[in-house]
Formats: structure tokens, C-alpha cells, sequence
């Protein structure tokens, strides 16, 4: 258990001791009984509410929780594959994305960035208790579920800023950085860097190609 479980668990351990005291000895409410009541049914709890609420912030970020829903499992077992050269296994064996790749990648940037990509976490989870993804196989997962909006240049460009030497050097990079930069092109797409998730991008083209339609 991490330190601030174990504190969450003990600052929730004392708060129900102090309850469970004073129900069964019903002592005389003084001073010190109401302090006690105050922190045991306003402060403690605040306190246990911080710390869990913080442990469970850094827990939703890893790709563990990430590949935790069956849905997940081709994204995560590709980029967990220390023998996969896909974008997305490329950047979880980088240590600046380490087992938070998942999240660095697809956060929202910004000031509001963190509370949004939580937000739109919780959307996921909606999905999957009741919109239908916790009943798809994984098969059916791989070529229907996508992103809500087109993957944004500005996600990449954040670690990668484009202003650096070796980035300019490559005469492809400099032919259209305008359009990087306005996400006329995006940077994850066939003719540049790959689809970050290879297996997935194939199913959806598979699935578009046998409708007639473009991926």
C-alpha cells in the first residue's frame, strides 16, 4: 500500500474509532467530546477525502489502469511489447512517459488540461458500464471504438516543439510545417509517422474498406 492509502486508511480508522467510542459510552458532550466529534465528522474525513482522492488521480494515470477495461487490451499489450516499434510502445519504453504514457499522450493540455482529461476519463467509464463497450468483444472494440475528435498536432508537439535543429533538418518537416501546425496534417498519420496504435488503425481501415467507405 503507498503512503497516502495507508493514510487515508488510518485518518478513516481513527475518525470511526472516535464514532464508535462515543456511540457505545455515550459520554457527556463537552468541549473536548465536540472537538472530537468535529474532527471525526468534518475534518478527518476532509483529510481522507484529500488523500485518497490525490492517490486515485496518480492510480487513473498509468497504463496499468489504462489496460484495465478488456477494450484496452490490443492498446495495451502493444504498448507494453518491448519488441513493437509502434509510436505508442516507442513512447512507453521513453522514461519521460514511462508507465504514464497512456495519459501524457492523450491529456488535455493547458489550464484546465488536468480536470478535463479526468472528466473525459469518466466518460469512458459511462461508456463502459452503460453504453454498450463493457458487452463488445475485444475483436469488435479493436474496429469500432475511436477517439472523439482527430488526435491534435499540439499533443506531440508539446514534448516535440518543432523548433529544434534536428526536427528542421528533416526537409519533410519543414515542407509542411504549416500544416502540422494548423492540424491540416497530422503527424500520426500513414505517410508520416504511423498510427500510434497499428493493430487498431488496420481493423478500422479493414472494417472501412469492406463498407466502401474511408477510414
Amino acid at each position: 500500500m503507498s503512503v497516502l492509502g495507508g493514510l487515508t486508511v488510518l485518518v478513516a480508522a481513527v475518525a470511526a474509532g472516535i464514532l464508535v467510542v462515543y456511540w457505545v459510552k455515550q459520554p457527556r458532550l463537552d468541549l473536548k467530546w465536540r472537538l472530537l466529534l468535529f474532527g471525526a465528522i468534518a475534518l478527518l474525513p476532509t483529510v481522507a477525502a484529500g488523500t485518497s482522492t490525490t492517490q486515485a488521480m496518480g492510480d487513473t494515470s498509468t497504463v496499468q489502469f489504462c489496460g484495465s477495461c478488456h477494450v484496452m487490451d490490443a492498446h495495451h499489450d502493444d504498448a507494453i511489447d518491448p519488441k513493437s516499434m509502434s509510436l505508442a510502445a516507442r513512447h512507453t519504453r521513453n522514461d519521460a512517459f514511462g508507465e504514464h504514457s497512456c495519459y501524457n499522450c492523450h491529456a488535455e493540455y493547458g489550464m484546465f488540461g488536468y480536470p478535463l482529461t479526468k472528466l473525459n476519463g469518466l466518460r469512458h467509464v459511462y461508456l463502459y458500464y452503460f453504453g454498450g463497450w463493457g458487452s463488445m468483444t475485444l475483436e469488435e472494440a479493436v474496429s469500432e471504438l475511436h477517439t472523439v475528435k482527430p488526435y491534435p498536432n499540439g499533443n506531440c508537439l508539446h514534448c516535440h516543439s518543432g523548433l529544434g535543429k534536428l526536427w528542421l533538418s528533416v526537409p519533410d518537416h519543414k515542407a509542411v510545417e504549416a500544416e502540422v501546425r494548423a492540424d491540416k496534417v497530422s503527424c500520426a498519420s500513414a505517410g508520416c509517422h504511423g498510427a500510434p496504435h497499428p493493430a487498431t488503425a488496420a481493423a478500422r481501415a479493414a472494417k472501412a474498406a469492406k463498407a466502401g467507405k474511408a477510414p
